[in-house]
């Protein structure tokens, strides 16, 4: 939980047509049968399922957290992992699931029924071509740092700051020039005009870590005693401890904030600490390579093979922790980042599905995973000057592979599944990941038809 400073220079749209609710479901249930959305799909006869999905209240609303003590059935029996098949979609359609629909939650993560609400009508329908030209438009001019009116969903929106004045006022607002001419590429803030108190920030994790490309949430407040006292931050779990530092609470363990005791330099100066040095604390101090010791007492087994072991359990479990946590921010993007988080994942998405199976190849969580050209110009080179020669990115094996929990394929796979779908909706290229998944569908059809007699 010890972690110092760094220092830093200066109800969603309803389905427009039955035909539109029972295409998406065909989607998420034929191709996906495994998928856990967390809900009862009622109305539909001997098709019904019930998806075993835990959803748990937390102070911030709903969190969806995989049950592994349970998987995912289809009228009692687990279901096979079938494909999607483009021939046969809409030929199935109408007679399999006309009456399904949609639950609310769902709904708003899927942006093929997003029409304008002002207008039902046929010309306001938008294809997913146009939708995903639109995110990728949007995302391209997402601002690293901007004022926005009002925060509705932030943690600290009910609590008012209280009575301030000028110095507070012109402290805070050395604070948005200083975020605002020195953000990392890898960090965005908004600010508000009205509550000028409020901060959201997000980080994206970072490369060589359990936590790369995953989108990390905090909402802060600057308090009335602010600059005395260092301000509040708050980090959106969902309802997971995915580093030592991140508690599921919320609360955010640095030194930096006085919510752990830190020596000198650690500490919060009033005259020279700003919002800008504890983002940047948080994404390199917090969010590292093996965050398993960043807990008190545990840094003196770095040079131990145990520790050394338990630090790569960690690092699944970190990684696994943080693709729930991409799933809570697709379905429920905090207000402000809704098209950072549409355009983070449909450019990240093919990288994040490739480190999933990298990993599950028996890899370690957190090395670089080649891809399709490195791989290519590996083996180019290994044929013609020998593997020695190669200058490609090898792959770095897990120490101690055999020891890797039973369950981290397994549970991966299903985030895989879960995550595949989710970036197919916002135009991520998954082509190659679809067509391998049909590929070992038909193979498995095949060897169960019973052989002619």
């Amino acid at each position: 939980m010890r972690c110092q400073a760094v220092y830093a220079s200066a109800a969603p749209p309803m389905m427009s047509s039955r035909r539109e609710s029972t295409s998406l479901h065909f989607l998420l249930v034929i191709l996906f049968p495994k998928r856990s959305y967390g809900y009862y799909m009622s109305n539909a006869g001997t098709e019904a399922m019930d998806l075993n999905f835990v959803s748990c209240e937390i102070e911030e609303g709903d969190s969806y957290v995989y049950d592994e003590d349970e998987g995912c059935y289809v009228n009692g029996v687990e279901g096979p992992d079938y494909e999607f098949d483009e021939i046969d979609l809409y030929q199935q359609l109408d007679y399999k699931f006309d009456d399904l629909y949609l639950p609310p939650g769902v709904e708003a993560s899927v942006p093929l029924v997003q029409k304008a609400v002002t207008d039902d009508g046929p010309d306001n329908f938008k294809s997913m071509s146009e939708i995903e030209d639109e995110i990728g438009k949007k995302y391209k001019f997402f601002k690293q740092f901007d004022i926005i009116k009002d925060f509705s969903d932030h943690h600290y929106a009910s609590n008012p700051v209280g009575k301030t004045g000028k110095e507070w006022t012109k402290r805070i607002q050395h604070d948005w020039k200083l975020l605002e001419n020195n953000l990392p590429a890898s960090i965005y803030v908004r600010v508000s005009e009205n509550r000028m108190d409020l901060l959201r920030a997000v980080i994206i994790g970072p490369q060589g870590t359990p936590y790369h490309d995953g989108l990390f949430f905090f909402d802060a407040q600057f308090t009335v005693s602010y600059p005395a006292t260092p301000p509040v931050v708050y980090y959106h779990s969902g309802g997971l401890r995915l580093n030592p530092n991140l508690y599921d609470c919320g609360t955010v363990c640095l030194s930096l904030l006085g919510t752990w005791h830190g020596n000198g330099c650690e500490n919060w100066n009033s005259a020279h600490s700003s919002m800008l040095q504890v983002l940047i604390s948080i994404q390199g101090l917090i969010l590292n390579e093996k965050p398993y010791f960043n807990e008190p007492g545990y840094e003196t087994e770095v040079n131990d093979a145990n520790g050394q072991s338990r630090s790569l359990e960690y690092n699944d479990t970190a990684f696994q922790y943080s693709c729930r946590t991409m799933l809570y921010s697709l379905r429920r993007p905090p207000q402000h980042f809704e098209d950072l988080v549409a355009g983070h994942f449909r450019e990240r998405g093919h990288a994040i599905l490739a480190a999933c199976k990298y990993y599950m190849e028996g890899n370690e969580v957190g090395s670089v995973v080649p891809d399709e050209d490195d791989e290519g110009k590996e083996l180019e080179n290994a044929n013609a000057e020998g593997s020695s020669s190669s200058n490609a990115v090898k792959p770095k094996k897990r120490a101690g592979a055999g020891r890797r929990t039973p369950s981290f394929n397994a549970d991966t796979k299903v985030l895989f599944e879960e995550l595949l779908v989710e970036f197919n909706l916002k135009g991520a290229d998954t082509k190659k990941f679809c067509v391998e998944k049909s590929k070992k569908t038909r193979q498995k059809m095949k060897k169960s038809q019973p052989a002619a007699a």
